[in-house]
């Protein structure tokens, strides 16, 4: 093969890498594939008007029940009664009537695993420390760890927002080609980010002062609500220019 050819190929091979497309001589299981498949399975899809559908992001009414019910029942449960124990049973068994439904009707257990571990765990810590405000323990971690990935991801240049919104639009990993696009989900992750730190900044105070019903309060405005309020902003900062004249 001459130089000149071995030049192409090259730049033709960077090209693919930059878009996640297996090139040939380098591993099959490459970061970029890595994140390409993963972003492949995002929930988000396109609604006709060109917005993304954040009743299918949260997972649908099945799924905002889900993340939502357990944690109300709790409150609910505590403020009236203040009976941990009770509001703790009332919690669990919420979070299992969610997966016994999904077992029966043989849909995805994913999130109702999740929703019940979770709250399994967080009756566990406030059962054991006979603490009500440790059931929102487990959050706070949960919240730091995200911020920890969102921000890594920022700062490698693979923004998350960038993966799941890229495939959403029908961009792939073509964004990562343009500066602009690039800058643009880095600064909608970023959006992300600040709604998991405003959760942390605002609830924490509530937690170490023990203030129960206020902390339980915004656990669920700040839940499921903010969070599609957060992804609704981001997606209108990082649309593409040139289409959105439509």
């Amino acid at each position: 093969m001459s130089p000149e050819e071995n030049s192409r190929a090259d730049d033709a091979n960077e090209a693919a890498a930059a878009d996640g497309t297996p090139v040939a001589g380098k591993p099959a299981g490459s970061f970029a594939d890595l994140a390409q498949e993963m972003a492949a399975k995002n929930p988000l899809v396109r609604k006709d008007n060109g917005h993304i559908d954040l009743l299918a992001a949260a997972g649908g009414i099945r799924g905002i029940a889900e993340s939502i019910l357990p944690g109300l029942v709790f409150l609910v449960m505590f403020t009236a009664t203040r009976n941990l124990s009770a509001a703790l049973i009332g919690s669990v068994a919420v979070a299992a009537v969610f997966l016994v439904a999904r077992l029966i009707q043989r849909t995805p257990l994913t999130q109702a695993l999740a929703g019940i571990v979770g709250v399994a765990l967080s009756a566990f810590l406030a059962m054991k420390t006979g603490k009500a405000e440790n059931y929102y323990l487990v959050g706070f971690y949960t919240n730091a760890a995200y911020i920890a990935a969102m921000v890594i991801s920022i700062a490698v240049r693979w923004p998350v927002l960038g993966l799941l919104f890229g495939y959403a639009r029908n961009e792939g990993l073509k964004w990562r080609q343009e500066p602009e696009r690039l800058r643009a989900y880095r600064a909608a992750t970023w959006i992300i980010v600040g709604v998991m730190a405003a959760r942390i900044a605002i609830q924490l105070p509530l937690y170490l002062t023990e203030h129960v019903d206020a902390l339980g309060a915004m656990r669920l405005i700040m839940g499921v609500p903010l969070y599609a309020f957060g992804l609704w902003i981001a997606w209108l900062i990082s649309r593409p220019v040139s289409r959105e004249a439509r």
